[in-house]
């Protein structure tokens, strides 16, 4: 009776340490995720989970973000998971994506996993497999933009795969990152926008991004009225629905605005104590996290670039392989083509000996029966001359039959010669026609003794001595580094970074006669409001360097700022 109860006793103490669990769906900008949570986790524990999961370690760019009443919200860190506004119902679905913006995607984001998550990339261009039609089901070009211009799909599809290949070959990591340059340049970029009052009432955009605080009319979000940037704000805080912010400057009176929900108050005070807390960072030394991870891209990017090296070798002696196979496929078959023509032209050459000869002995013969012939005639001649003839009449009958005679013989002598003549014409064409022959079969010799592929050089091109050792055993392959190799290395990024510069260089410049080019088929009646801001910014150099553009608003003081904002 004590073992039964002490046996109870252990299974439910079994059972009470098996926590309770629910399940996440993280759904990524490329793929979805389900993790089994425990009831007690905070944010943090699940958002660490994630990034684990990922091999992410710039972490503070991202956070989970979820939708409230169509209001969108993101997990906190030091908060129950389920003790967030979320829906109860399994799985508990979660949205991983960025929270904050880089200021410079080039300088800021170091792993190429975080420049992956900013932009994905479709791959490099392969002829067999982007053919025509490969684009009709991607969603590159909104419809709005495609709508603007005097151009059918396939014009766009022609333009965009004739560049598409012009770049065959680019890292994929270079790509995003030319991606990314662009994207940043853009007025919208990064920006979160928030419908805001002032004090008279009037309506407004707040913008937040990585810069700082910006106004913007309703009607422009593309062109901030004026802006205050993070390093002027002492402190930000909220009551209700409205909003305060302390300029650095104490002198300068607070200014403050009401948002339309108290809900939105939170997320705009999140988003702000994010980007002012990555402001600041940006502005100091890298934490120890920071330099490790540089050193380590700058090791792996280092690998990756000698990896290329060998890959592109190897490509190039693989395409030189080919090259050489088909030149010595086509030499092949032009030699077997000229080898049959060689045999036809034998045996024509064998079958026009073989008739020749056959006319020259029939030639021969009507030759020799002629000239039989004309003997006969000659010997009737003399016959009927020697014969007398007594009466007038017969003389006369047997000179008319010697005049015929006569004629006679000397038709069949002229025949007699012009088929002498022919035969000897004949066994001339004969003589020609069996040193034709003989050529031909002397070519087919030379043809069928010629080597049909060249020696190769079984010794193989010793590498550079810059080039580090590498051995391949296998299917792996291991690199021989020495210490005095880091000097190298660091020649080798330095140089990596110059190439990078000209290809960016030259990749500007083409965009630049990609944008000329079609300019031209733009339909002006279609566009839209901002469409003609974007231009006007972009004729001013605005879009060019938004980071010019947030400088010229801030070239006053910050009092004055505050009290436009005041009067707007």
């Amino acid at each position: 009776m004590a073992g039964a109860i002490a046996s109870r006793m252990s299974f439910s103490s079994l059972k009470r340490k098996q926590p309770k669990t629910f399940t996440v769906r993280i759904v990524t900008m490329d793929a979805e995720m389900e993790f089994n949570c425990e009831m007690k986790w905070k944010g943090k524990d699940l958002f660490d989970l994630v990034c684990r999961t990922l091999g992410l370690r710039e972490t503070w760019f991202f956070g989970l973000q979820y939708t409230i009443k169509d209001t969108v919200a993101w997990l906190k860190m030091d908060k129950k998971v389920l003790d967030h506004d979320v829906s109860k119902e399994e799985p508990v679905t979660f949205h991983f994506l960025a929270k904050f913006y880089p200021e410079n995607a080039e300088e800021e984001l170091v792993q190429e996993i975080t420049q992956h998550l900013f932009f994905l990339q479709y791959g490099d261009y392969d002829p067999s497999v982007h053919k025509r039609g490969f684009l009709a089901q991607e969603e590159l070009l909104p419809k709005r933009v495609i709508n603007l211009y005097q151009m059918t799909p396939e014009m766009w599809e022609e333009r965009i795969t004739a560049w598409y290949a012009e770049h065959r070959g680019r890292a994929r990591d270079e790509a995003e990152m030319e991606y990314l340059k662009i994207a940043q340049d853009l007025e919208m970029y990064g920006v979160n926008y928030f419908a805001i009052r002032n004090k008279k009432g009037t309506e407004l955009l707040l913008g937040v991004d990585a810069l700082g605080l910006h106004i913007y009319d309703p009607e422009n979000r593309l062109t901030p009225k004026i802006s205050f940037p993070w390093n002027e704000i002492r402190n930000i805080s909220y009551s209700d629905k409205e909003f305060t912010i302390k300029p650095l400057d104490k002198k300068i009176d607070v200014f403050k605005f009401n948002s339309s929900k108290l809900r939105v108050n939170k997320l705009i005070l999140q988003l702000c104590i994010g980007n002012h807390d990555l402001f600041m960072r940006r502005r100091k030394a890298d934490s120890l996290e920071v330099q490790q991870m540089k050193a380590q891209a700058r090791e792996e990017k280092a690998r990756k670039q000698m990896e290329r090296q060998r890959l592109a070798r190897e490509k190039q002696m693989r395409e030189e392989a080919e090259r050489t196979r088909d030149e010595l496929e086509r030499r092949l078959l032009q030699m077997k083509e000229e080898a049959t023509m060689a045999n036809e032209a034998l045996m024509r050459s064998e079958e026009t000996a073989d008739l020749l000869a056959e006319k020259a002995q029939i030639t021969e013969e009507e030759a020799k029966l002629l000239a039989q012939k004309a003997a006969e005639a000659e010997q009737e001649m003399q016959r009927i001359k020697a014969t007398a003839i007594r009466t007038e009449e017969e003389k006369r009958l047997m000179e008319q039959k010697v005049l015929e005679a006569e004629v006679l013989a000397l038709k069949m002598a002229e025949e007699s010669e012009r088929r002498a003549k022919e035969a000897d014409q004949l066994k001339q064409d004969l003589q020609e026609a069996r040193e034709a022959e003989r050529r031909a079969k002397q070519k087919l010799l030379e043809i069928a003794t010629k080597p049909t592929y060249p020696p190769m050089n079984p010794i193989p091109a010793p590498l550079p001595p810059d080039i580090p050792s590498f051995n391949i055993i296998g299917d792996s392959l291991s690199f021989d580094f020495k210490d005095t190799d880091m000097k190298r290395l660091s020649m080798e990024i330095e140089k990596e970074k110059v190439e990078y510069m000209e290809k960016s260089k030259h990749l500007q410049e083409q965009l630049n006669e990609l944008k000329t080019e079609i300019e031209a088929l733009k339909l002006k009646e279609r566009e839209t409001a901002l469409d003609i801001l974007h231009n006007e910014n972009s004729d001013r150099g605005g879009s060019s360097s938004k980071h010019n553009t947030i400088k010229k608003l801030t070239l006053q003081s910050a009092k004055s700022r505050v009290a436009f904002f005041e009067e707007l």
